[in-house]
Protein backbone atom coordinates (compact mmCIF):
# COMPACT_ATOMS: atom_id res chain seq x y z
CA UNK A 1 0.00 0.00 0.00
CA UNK A 2 1.11 3.42 -0.64
CA UNK A 3 2.16 5.75 1.84
CA UNK A 4 0.44 8.06 0.42
CA UNK A 5 -2.71 7.03 0.78
CA UNK A 6 -3.45 8.80 3.80
CA UNK A 7 -6.83 10.12 5.08
CA UNK A 8 -7.78 13.99 5.36
CA UNK A 9 -5.07 15.64 8.30
CA UNK A 10 -7.00 16.83 11.49
CA UNK A 11 -9.90 15.45 11.09
CA UNK A 12 -11.71 13.94 13.86
CA UNK A 13 -12.18 9.57 13.45
CA UNK A 14 -14.07 7.06 15.30
CA UNK A 15 -11.37 4.62 14.93
CA UNK A 16 -8.65 7.51 16.93
CA UNK A 17 -9.60 6.85 20.51
CA UNK A 18 -6.94 9.23 21.44
CA UNK A 19 -9.27 11.82 19.78
CA UNK A 20 -12.28 10.80 20.94
CA UNK A 21 -11.11 11.05 24.60
CA UNK A 22 -10.07 14.59 23.64
CA UNK A 23 -12.93 15.52 22.23
CA UNK A 24 -15.24 14.11 25.02
CA UNK A 25 -13.53 15.53 27.76
CA UNK A 26 -13.73 19.41 26.03
CA UNK A 27 -17.39 18.42 25.23
CA UNK A 28 -18.15 17.26 29.21
CA UNK A 29 -16.49 21.03 29.68
CA UNK A 30 -18.94 22.41 28.05
CA UNK A 31 -21.90 20.63 28.65
CA UNK A 32 -21.08 21.03 32.56
CA UNK A 33 -21.16 24.91 32.02
CA UNK A 34 -24.13 25.08 30.46
CA UNK A 35 -25.86 23.48 33.46
CA UNK A 36 -24.07 25.70 35.37
CA UNK A 37 -25.85 28.70 34.00
CA UNK A 38 -29.30 27.20 33.68
CA UNK A 39 -29.29 26.06 37.21
CA UNK A 40 -27.45 29.61 38.34
CA UNK A 41 -30.34 31.60 36.22
CA UNK A 42 -33.16 29.36 38.09
CA UNK A 43 -31.25 30.65 41.26
CA UNK A 44 -31.65 33.61 40.91
CA UNK A 45 -35.16 33.84 39.55
CA UNK A 46 -36.05 31.79 43.24
CA UNK A 47 -34.26 34.45 45.12
CA UNK A 48 -35.62 37.55 43.59
CA UNK A 49 -39.02 35.80 43.64
CA UNK A 50 -38.56 35.15 47.47
CA UNK A 51 -37.41 38.51 48.00
CA UNK A 52 -39.68 40.10 46.46
CA UNK A 53 -42.97 37.98 47.96
CA UNK A 54 -44.09 40.65 49.74
CA UNK A 55 -44.12 43.41 47.37
CA UNK A 56 -46.87 44.80 45.27
CA UNK A 57 -48.54 43.30 42.08
CA UNK A 58 -46.54 44.90 39.86
CA UNK A 59 -43.67 43.10 40.92
CA UNK A 60 -45.63 39.40 41.24
CA UNK A 61 -46.38 40.19 37.43
CA UNK A 62 -42.63 40.74 36.18
CA UNK A 63 -41.33 37.70 38.42
CA UNK A 64 -44.11 35.51 36.89
CA UNK A 65 -43.18 36.27 33.59
CA UNK A 66 -39.68 35.84 34.19
CA UNK A 67 -40.46 32.33 35.26
CA UNK A 68 -42.77 31.64 32.18
CA UNK A 69 -39.92 32.24 30.13
CA UNK A 70 -37.64 30.44 32.20
CA UNK A 71 -39.99 27.41 32.15
CA UNK A 72 -40.41 27.85 27.86
CA UNK A 73 -36.71 28.12 27.80
CA UNK A 74 -35.49 25.01 29.40
CA UNK A 75 -38.52 23.03 26.93
CA UNK A 76 -36.50 25.01 24.52
CA UNK A 77 -32.86 24.12 25.78
CA UNK A 78 -34.20 20.06 25.61
CA UNK A 79 -34.99 20.31 22.25
CA UNK A 80 -31.70 21.95 21.83
CA UNK A 81 -29.73 19.52 23.84
CA UNK A 82 -31.41 16.80 21.68
CA UNK A 83 -30.41 18.30 18.62
CA UNK A 84 -26.63 18.51 19.74
CA UNK A 85 -26.72 14.91 21.19
CA UNK A 86 -27.67 14.02 17.45
CA UNK A 87 -25.32 16.24 16.13
CA UNK A 88 -22.23 14.92 17.55
CA UNK A 89 -22.30 11.79 16.92
CA UNK A 90 -23.46 12.36 13.43
CA UNK A 91 -20.74 14.60 13.00
CA UNK A 92 -17.96 12.29 14.16
CA UNK A 93 -19.44 9.51 11.99
CA UNK A 94 -19.57 11.74 8.87
CA UNK A 95 -16.01 12.61 9.76
CA UNK A 96 -15.03 8.90 10.06
CA UNK A 97 -16.69 8.01 6.59
CA UNK A 98 -15.37 11.21 4.85
CA UNK A 99 -11.63 9.71 6.43
CA UNK A 100 -12.28 6.28 5.19
CA UNK A 101 -13.50 7.21 1.39
CA UNK A 102 -10.45 9.61 1.16
CA UNK A 103 -8.25 6.75 2.04
CA UNK A 104 -10.03 4.45 -0.28
CA UNK A 105 -9.60 7.64 -3.21
CA UNK A 106 -6.54 7.74 -2.50
CA UNK A 107 -5.38 4.01 -2.38
CA UNK A 108 -7.44 3.18 -5.82
CA UNK A 109 -5.22 6.20 -7.29
CA UNK A 110 -1.95 4.39 -5.63
CA UNK A 111 -2.93 1.34 -7.24
CA UNK A 112 -3.46 2.95 -11.11
CA UNK A 113 -0.27 4.95 -10.66
CA UNK A 114 1.45 1.43 -9.62
CA UNK A 115 0.07 -0.67 -11.96
CA UNK A 116 1.68 1.98 -14.34
CA UNK A 117 4.87 2.66 -12.72
CA UNK A 118 8.18 1.87 -13.29
CA UNK A 119 10.87 3.21 -15.58
CA UNK A 120 10.39 3.95 -19.01
CA UNK A 121 11.99 1.58 -21.64
CA UNK A 122 14.14 4.29 -24.30
CA UNK A 123 15.48 3.64 -27.43
CA UNK A 124 18.14 6.02 -28.69
CA UNK A 125 18.98 6.33 -32.65
CA UNK A 126 22.05 4.98 -33.45
CA UNK A 127 24.84 7.43 -34.49
CA UNK A 128 27.53 6.86 -37.02
CA UNK A 129 30.83 8.42 -35.28
CA UNK A 130 34.01 9.66 -37.63
CA UNK A 131 36.97 11.27 -36.80
CA UNK A 132 38.92 13.89 -38.60
CA UNK A 133 42.23 15.83 -37.38
CA UNK A 134 41.30 19.23 -37.12
CA UNK A 135 44.53 22.09 -36.52
CA UNK A 136 44.68 24.40 -33.99
CA UNK A 137 46.85 27.23 -32.47
CA UNK A 138 47.76 28.18 -28.74
CA UNK A 139 50.04 30.77 -27.11
CA UNK A 140 52.78 29.36 -23.97
CA UNK A 141 55.83 30.66 -23.18
CA UNK A 142 59.36 29.76 -24.10
CA UNK A 143 62.27 31.24 -21.96
CA UNK A 144 60.53 34.01 -20.89
CA UNK A 145 59.07 34.73 -25.09
CA UNK A 146 55.58 34.38 -26.16
CA UNK A 147 55.66 31.40 -28.69
CA UNK A 148 52.74 30.56 -30.87
CA UNK A 149 52.32 26.89 -31.58
CA UNK A 150 50.33 25.09 -34.24
CA UNK A 151 48.86 21.53 -33.57
CA UNK A 152 46.23 19.06 -34.87
CA UNK A 153 44.17 17.54 -32.93
CA UNK A 154 41.14 14.75 -33.21
CA UNK A 155 37.76 15.50 -32.67
CA UNK A 156 34.75 13.50 -33.61
CA UNK A 157 32.06 14.22 -35.78
CA UNK A 158 28.68 12.82 -36.57
CA UNK A 159 27.01 10.63 -40.32
CA UNK A 160 23.62 11.68 -40.66
CA UNK A 161 21.27 8.36 -40.98
CA UNK A 162 20.15 7.93 -44.89
CA UNK A 163 17.51 5.66 -43.76
CA UNK A 164 15.32 4.47 -40.30
CA UNK A 165 13.00 1.64 -41.10
CA UNK A 166 11.66 0.44 -37.38
CA UNK A 167 9.55 -1.92 -36.12
CA UNK A 168 8.90 -2.82 -32.46
CA UNK A 169 6.39 -5.37 -31.06
CA UNK A 170 5.07 -4.87 -27.46
CA UNK A 171 3.36 -7.13 -24.98
CA UNK A 172 2.28 -6.42 -21.69
CA UNK A 173 2.20 -8.51 -18.56
CA UNK A 174 1.60 -7.97 -14.61
CA UNK A 175 4.93 -8.41 -12.63
CA UNK A 176 2.36 -10.56 -9.88
CA UNK A 177 4.28 -9.17 -6.17
CA UNK A 178 3.95 -5.28 -7.12
CA UNK A 179 0.78 -5.71 -9.29
CA UNK A 180 2.80 -3.46 -12.11
CA UNK A 181 2.72 -3.67 -15.68
CA UNK A 182 5.80 -5.05 -17.48
CA UNK A 183 6.89 -4.63 -21.54
CA UNK A 184 8.28 -7.50 -23.33
CA UNK A 185 9.79 -5.69 -26.17
CA UNK A 186 10.69 -7.46 -29.83
CA UNK A 187 12.78 -4.29 -31.19
CA UNK A 188 13.27 -5.03 -35.44
CA UNK A 189 15.32 -1.90 -36.87
CA UNK A 190 17.21 -1.02 -40.34
CA UNK A 191 19.64 1.80 -40.72
CA UNK A 192 20.62 3.06 -44.23
CA UNK A 193 23.85 4.60 -43.87
CA UNK A 194 25.21 6.18 -47.09
CA UNK A 195 29.26 7.55 -47.25
CA UNK A 196 29.20 11.28 -48.46
CA UNK A 197 32.64 12.34 -47.37
CA UNK A 198 35.51 12.40 -49.75
CA UNK A 199 38.16 11.54 -48.10
CA UNK A 200 37.21 9.43 -45.19
CA UNK A 201 36.33 5.72 -45.13
CA UNK A 202 36.42 4.56 -41.32
CA UNK A 203 33.36 4.82 -39.14
CA UNK A 204 31.71 3.70 -35.89
CA UNK A 205 28.25 2.30 -35.77
CA UNK A 206 27.11 3.48 -32.54
CA UNK A 207 23.78 1.98 -31.38
CA UNK A 208 23.52 1.55 -27.50
CA UNK A 209 20.91 -0.60 -25.38
CA UNK A 210 18.02 0.56 -24.28
CA UNK A 211 17.80 2.24 -21.31
CA UNK A 212 15.32 1.25 -18.40
CA UNK A 213 15.55 -2.37 -19.04
CA UNK A 214 15.38 -4.74 -16.46
CA UNK A 215 16.44 -7.87 -18.84
CA UNK A 216 17.87 -7.78 -22.72
CA UNK A 217 18.41 -10.99 -24.74
CA UNK A 218 19.27 -11.79 -28.55
CA UNK A 219 21.05 -8.88 -29.17
CA UNK A 220 22.26 -8.75 -32.49
CA UNK A 221 23.55 -5.92 -34.85
CA UNK A 222 24.31 -7.02 -38.41
CA UNK A 223 25.99 -5.42 -41.57
CA UNK A 224 24.70 -6.31 -44.92
CA UNK A 225 23.63 -9.72 -43.57
CA UNK A 226 26.95 -10.33 -41.61
CA UNK A 227 26.94 -10.02 -37.39
CA UNK A 228 29.15 -7.85 -35.78
CA UNK A 229 30.83 -8.69 -32.70
CA UNK A 230 31.89 -7.01 -29.86
CA UNK A 231 35.34 -5.67 -29.20
CA UNK A 232 34.65 -5.10 -25.55
CA UNK A 233 32.00 -6.12 -23.08
CA UNK A 234 29.62 -2.81 -22.77
CA UNK A 235 31.05 -1.25 -25.68
CA UNK A 236 28.31 -1.01 -28.58
CA UNK A 237 30.66 0.87 -31.09
CA UNK A 238 31.21 -1.32 -33.95
CA UNK A 239 33.61 -0.26 -36.25
CA UNK A 240 33.47 -0.48 -40.60
CA UNK A 241 34.65 1.07 -43.67
CA UNK A 242 32.73 2.87 -46.28
CA UNK A 243 33.94 4.08 -49.14
CA UNK A 244 32.80 7.71 -50.70
CA UNK A 245 29.38 7.84 -52.22
CA UNK A 246 29.17 3.88 -51.33
CA UNK A 247 26.09 2.53 -49.08
CA UNK A 248 25.79 0.02 -46.33
CA UNK A 249 22.62 -1.58 -44.00
CA UNK A 250 22.95 -2.24 -40.45
CA UNK A 251 20.39 -4.15 -38.88
CA UNK A 252 19.95 -4.14 -35.57
CA UNK A 253 17.76 -6.91 -33.18
CA UNK A 254 17.13 -7.70 -29.29
CA UNK A 255 14.69 -8.37 -27.32
CA UNK A 256 13.72 -6.65 -24.00
CA UNK A 257 11.96 -6.58 -20.70
CA UNK A 258 10.91 -3.52 -18.93
CA UNK A 259 8.90 -1.01 -17.67
CA UNK A 260 5.11 -0.03 -18.76
CA UNK A 261 6.55 2.48 -21.36
CA UNK A 262 8.52 2.50 -24.34
CA UNK A 263 9.56 5.90 -26.64
CA UNK A 264 12.31 6.13 -29.13
CA UNK A 265 14.55 9.18 -28.94
CA UNK A 266 16.44 10.96 -32.03
CA UNK A 267 19.07 12.33 -29.64
CA UNK A 268 18.56 15.43 -31.34
CA UNK A 269 19.80 13.89 -34.83
CA UNK A 270 17.97 14.99 -38.59
CA UNK A 271 16.14 11.86 -39.51
CA UNK A 272 15.78 10.76 -42.97
CA UNK A 273 13.68 8.48 -45.00
CA UNK A 274 11.98 7.51 -40.82
CA UNK A 275 9.27 5.09 -40.79
CA UNK A 276 8.30 3.64 -36.78
CA UNK A 277 6.08 0.94 -36.67
CA UNK A 278 4.86 0.01 -33.27
CA UNK A 279 2.08 -2.93 -32.57
CA UNK A 280 0.73 -2.72 -29.31
CA UNK A 281 -0.52 -6.10 -28.47
CA UNK A 282 -2.49 -4.90 -25.27
CA UNK A 283 -5.25 -2.77 -24.61
CA UNK A 284 -6.21 0.51 -24.10
CA UNK A 285 -2.56 1.87 -25.33
CA UNK A 286 -1.74 5.15 -26.91
CA UNK A 287 1.03 6.99 -28.33
CA UNK A 288 3.43 9.00 -25.51
CA UNK A 289 4.86 12.71 -26.00
CA UNK A 290 2.59 14.35 -28.04
CA UNK A 291 4.22 13.61 -31.12
CA UNK A 292 1.13 12.26 -32.90
CA UNK A 293 1.59 8.88 -35.94
CA UNK A 294 0.70 9.44 -38.74
CA UNK A 295 -1.22 6.37 -39.05
CA UNK A 296 -2.96 4.24 -35.73
CA UNK A 297 -4.76 1.19 -36.62
CA UNK A 298 -6.73 -0.95 -34.08
CA UNK A 299 -7.68 -4.87 -34.54
CA UNK A 300 -9.42 -5.69 -31.85
CA UNK A 301 -6.99 -5.59 -28.35
CA UNK A 302 -3.82 -4.65 -30.83
CA UNK A 303 -2.75 -1.41 -31.84
CA UNK A 304 -0.70 -0.45 -34.47
CA UNK A 305 1.06 3.25 -34.33
CA UNK A 306 2.97 4.32 -37.72
CA UNK A 307 5.20 7.42 -37.91
CA UNK A 308 6.48 7.95 -41.28
CA UNK A 309 8.48 10.95 -42.57
CA UNK A 310 9.86 10.30 -46.03
CA UNK A 311 12.16 13.65 -46.17
CA UNK A 312 13.82 14.82 -43.08
CA UNK A 313 12.25 15.37 -39.38
CA UNK A 314 13.96 16.78 -36.33
CA UNK A 315 11.86 16.11 -33.03
CA UNK A 316 12.30 17.38 -29.45
CA UNK A 317 9.73 14.37 -28.12
CA UNK A 318 10.67 11.03 -28.00
CA UNK A 319 8.16 8.50 -30.16
CA UNK A 320 6.47 6.21 -28.11
CA UNK A 321 4.03 4.12 -26.64
CA UNK A 322 2.55 3.93 -23.23
CA UNK A 323 -0.25 1.89 -21.09
CA UNK A 324 -3.50 4.24 -21.06
CA UNK A 325 -4.99 4.28 -17.84
CA UNK A 326 -8.78 5.16 -17.20
CA UNK A 327 -8.61 8.70 -15.50
CA UNK A 328 -10.14 8.56 -11.71
CA UNK A 329 -12.61 11.22 -11.79
CA UNK A 330 -14.40 13.34 -9.13
CA UNK A 331 -12.72 12.52 -6.55
CA UNK A 332 -13.04 14.28 -3.29
CA UNK A 333 -16.46 14.63 -3.84
CA UNK A 334 -18.15 12.03 -1.08
CA UNK A 335 -15.71 13.51 1.66
CA UNK A 336 -16.63 17.39 0.69
CA UNK A 337 -20.62 16.16 1.04
CA UNK A 338 -19.53 14.21 4.55
CA UNK A 339 -17.88 17.22 5.67
CA UNK A 340 -20.93 19.50 5.36
CA UNK A 341 -23.68 17.30 6.67
CA UNK A 342 -23.60 18.07 10.02
CA UNK A 343 -24.42 22.17 8.45
CA UNK A 344 -27.17 20.13 5.89
CA UNK A 345 -28.88 17.90 8.90
CA UNK A 346 -29.03 21.47 10.85
CA UNK A 347 -30.83 23.13 8.21
CA UNK A 348 -33.31 20.31 7.54
CA UNK A 349 -34.62 19.77 11.12
CA UNK A 350 -34.63 24.02 11.25
CA UNK A 351 -36.82 23.79 8.46
CA UNK A 352 -39.02 20.53 9.83
CA UNK A 353 -39.72 22.73 12.61
CA UNK A 354 -40.68 25.65 11.46
CA UNK A 355 -43.13 23.39 9.13
CA UNK A 356 -44.66 21.21 11.71
CA UNK A 357 -44.91 20.59 15.04
CA UNK A 358 -42.09 17.71 16.19
CA UNK A 359 -41.61 15.78 19.39
CA UNK A 360 -38.98 14.11 20.44
CA UNK A 361 -39.43 11.12 18.89
CA UNK A 362 -39.48 12.20 15.78
CA UNK A 363 -36.44 13.96 15.60
CA UNK A 364 -34.30 10.77 16.61
CA UNK A 365 -35.69 8.88 14.20
CA UNK A 366 -35.39 11.51 11.10
CA UNK A 367 -31.99 12.28 12.66
CA UNK A 368 -30.94 8.46 12.51
CA UNK A 369 -32.38 7.83 8.96
CA UNK A 370 -30.70 10.77 7.53
CA UNK A 371 -27.64 9.72 8.79
CA UNK A 372 -27.99 6.15 7.80
CA UNK A 373 -28.84 7.21 4.18
CA UNK A 374 -25.59 8.96 4.22
CA UNK A 375 -23.72 5.77 5.42
CA UNK A 376 -25.32 4.14 2.43
CA UNK A 377 -24.50 6.72 0.28
CA UNK A 378 -20.98 6.34 1.18
CA UNK A 379 -20.50 2.57 0.61
CA UNK A 380 -23.32 2.49 -2.75
CA UNK A 381 -21.05 5.07 -4.20
CA UNK A 382 -17.84 2.58 -4.47
CA UNK A 383 -20.41 0.36 -6.85
CA UNK A 384 -22.61 2.77 -9.04
CA UNK A 385 -22.89 6.13 -9.80
CA UNK A 386 -23.27 8.63 -6.68
CA UNK A 387 -25.85 10.64 -8.16
CA UNK A 388 -27.84 7.71 -9.00
CA UNK A 389 -27.22 6.20 -5.97
CA UNK A 390 -28.81 9.42 -3.80
CA UNK A 391 -31.52 9.26 -6.26
CA UNK A 392 -32.57 6.15 -4.97
CA UNK A 393 -32.16 7.21 -1.36
CA UNK A 394 -33.88 9.75 -1.88
CA UNK A 395 -36.86 8.25 -2.64
CA UNK A 396 -36.72 6.05 -0.11
CA UNK A 397 -36.25 8.92 2.49
CA UNK A 398 -38.87 10.34 1.13
CA UNK A 399 -41.02 7.23 1.79
CA UNK A 400 -40.30 7.18 4.96
CA UNK A 401 -40.38 11.13 5.95
CA UNK A 402 -44.36 10.74 4.94
CA UNK A 403 -44.67 9.22 8.46
CA UNK A 404 -43.29 12.48 10.38
CA UNK A 405 -47.01 13.74 9.88
CA UNK A 406 -50.42 12.38 11.49
CA UNK A 407 -52.29 14.15 8.28
CA UNK A 408 -52.16 14.19 4.78
CA UNK A 409 -51.72 18.23 5.15
CA UNK A 410 -48.39 17.70 7.37
CA UNK A 411 -46.72 14.66 5.54
CA UNK A 412 -46.92 16.93 2.24
CA UNK A 413 -45.31 19.31 4.43
CA UNK A 414 -42.52 17.31 5.76
CA UNK A 415 -42.08 16.08 2.04
CA UNK A 416 -41.36 19.45 0.98
CA UNK A 417 -39.32 20.41 3.92
CA UNK A 418 -37.01 17.14 3.06
CA UNK A 419 -36.63 17.84 -0.47
CA UNK A 420 -35.77 21.78 0.39
CA UNK A 421 -33.36 21.09 3.50
CA UNK A 422 -32.16 17.51 2.77
CA UNK A 423 -32.61 16.04 -1.01
CA UNK A 424 -31.58 18.90 -3.34
CA UNK A 425 -28.78 20.62 -1.27
CA UNK A 426 -26.74 16.89 -0.92
CA UNK A 427 -27.56 16.31 -4.69
CA UNK A 428 -26.41 19.77 -5.48
CA UNK A 429 -22.85 18.61 -3.46
CA UNK A 430 -22.56 15.48 -5.95
CA UNK A 431 -23.00 17.40 -9.35
CA UNK A 432 -20.95 19.95 -11.03
CA UNK A 433 -23.55 22.39 -10.51
CA UNK A 434 -23.44 22.60 -6.97
CA UNK A 435 -23.81 26.17 -6.78
CA UNK A 436 -27.00 26.68 -8.86
CA UNK A 437 -28.49 23.37 -7.47
CA UNK A 438 -27.72 25.15 -3.78
CA UNK A 439 -29.01 28.72 -4.55
CA UNK A 440 -32.44 27.04 -6.02
CA UNK A 441 -32.48 24.55 -2.45
CA UNK A 442 -32.46 27.81 -0.54
CA UNK A 443 -35.28 29.16 -2.77
CA UNK A 444 -37.40 26.65 -2.85
CA UNK A 445 -36.81 26.76 1.47
CA UNK A 446 -37.23 30.56 1.66
CA UNK A 447 -40.26 30.57 -0.76
CA UNK A 448 -41.63 27.35 1.65
CA UNK A 449 -41.67 29.29 4.52
CA UNK A 450 -42.86 32.20 3.70
CA UNK A 451 -46.17 30.70 2.06
CA UNK A 452 -46.34 28.60 5.25
CA UNK A 453 -46.12 31.25 7.78
CA UNK A 454 -46.46 34.77 6.04
CA UNK A 455 -49.09 34.79 3.28
CA UNK A 456 -50.91 31.23 4.56
CA UNK A 457 -51.63 30.07 1.32
CA UNK A 458 -50.29 26.47 2.82
CA UNK A 459 -51.42 26.00 6.67
CA UNK A 460 -52.23 23.56 8.95
CA UNK A 461 -55.97 23.08 9.49
CA UNK A 462 -57.23 22.80 13.26
CA UNK A 463 -57.95 19.71 12.90
CA UNK A 464 -54.27 18.79 11.51
CA UNK A 465 -52.28 20.22 14.27
CA UNK A 466 -54.38 18.59 16.72
CA UNK A 467 -53.60 15.26 15.30
CA UNK A 468 -50.38 16.48 14.96
CA UNK A 469 -49.96 17.18 18.95
CA UNK A 470 -51.96 13.90 20.11
CA UNK A 471 -49.64 12.10 17.83
CA UNK A 472 -46.47 13.73 19.64
CA UNK A 473 -48.46 13.28 22.69
CA UNK A 474 -48.39 9.64 21.61
CA UNK A 475 -44.78 9.51 20.94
Amino acid sequence: MSSSAQGIPGLPDLTHPVELVQFGTQALKASLLLVFLIVALGVAIALISFSLRRSQPEQFIFIGEWAVRYSQLLRGLQHLTLVLVLLVPGFFLCSTLSNRYHYWEQTKVAQVAQSVAGEKLEQFAPQVRYSIQEPYSYNTQVNGKIVKVNETRQINRFLTLAGSQIQVKLDQSVDVPGRSSIYQVNYTADYKVVNQLKDINNFFFETPPPNGYTLLASYKVERDGTRLQQTNPGDYGFPFQLQPEEETTFRVTYQAQGGPRWVYSATGQLLSNFRLTAIANFAPADFASGVVPNEIKVNGRSTQFTWIFDDNVSVKNPFGVFTNTEPIRHTGIIPRLLLLAPAIFLWWILLLYLSLPMSFRNIAIAASIFFACLLTLTYLARIINAQLAWTLISIILLILTWGLGASRSASLAAIVATIAGAVLPIFGLLIPFSGLTLSLAGLLSAIWLAVRHWYGWYSLHPEDQRLQTQKNAKD
